[in-house]
């Protein structure tokens, strides 16, 4: 069953993220197995993600590639919001 996983309040800038990005790119995890979907959104200073992922196992095991960069860049790691997927609807 797909998930989606919000994350807020991570104190990721539009900067961090960008250097996460490199760095999921020179780890060859740019486009990890199972996810979706995502989107980085809001205040530049302040940057919020939503994933859409196959399932919570694949969604986990990119968790052992991400967090450490997170962790790294300086962001603050936040728990995720996890839920169901009830519908995806695509042009």
């Amino acid at each position: 069953m797909a998930i989606g996983v919000y994350f807020s309040g991570q104190s990721l800038t539009a900067e961090r993220y960008a250097e996460v990005i490199r760095q999921l790119e020179a780890a060859g995890a740019p486009s990890p197995r199972g996810r979706l979907y995502h989107a980085a959104f809001g205040d530049p200073n302040d940057l919020q993600v939503f994933d859409v992922w196959d399932s919570q196992a694949d969604f986990e095991a990119f968790g052992a590639v991400l967090m450490p960069i997170l962790t790294k860049s300086g962001a603050t790691p936040a728990e995720p919001q996890i839920a169901p997927i009830h519908n995806i609807i695509q042009p």
